[in-house]
């Protein structure tokens, strides 16, 4: 389970049935726990805002890398975890049919 300041966006994901890719310390020491989602969010603001996500606390990470990954999703500063889903400008490039999450 991710953090108090993650969970509830984690739970609703999974009571919606967006399936799971990943769980565990992604790529770093410096990660907790760090979820993967098969979906890509599409306004991260909105979604922190609906949740009453405190922006000192959860930041929007993105990530496209060509060698190591691509990923778009919400990161707690506090406590090292992340919700990570397919990053926006690989499902445009590559065409993929994704769903959406906001």
């Amino acid at each position: 389970m991710t953090c108090e300041h993650l969970y509830p966006l984690e739970k609703e994901l999974l009571e919606n049935d967006i399936r799971e890719n990943f769980r565990g310390q992604a790529w770093s020491k410096n990660c907790r726990e760090w979820v993967y989602f098969d979906c890509v969010f599409t306004n991260l603001e909105k979604t922190k805002e609906r949740f009453e996500m405190d922006d000192d606390i959860v930041e929007i990470h993105s990530h496209f890398g060509t060698h190591d990954g691509q990923e778009h999703g919400l990161f707690c500063t506090k406590c090292k975890d992340g919700i990570m889903g397919l990053n926006p400008e690989k499902v445009k490039r590559e065409n993929i049919t994704a769903i959406r999450f906001e």
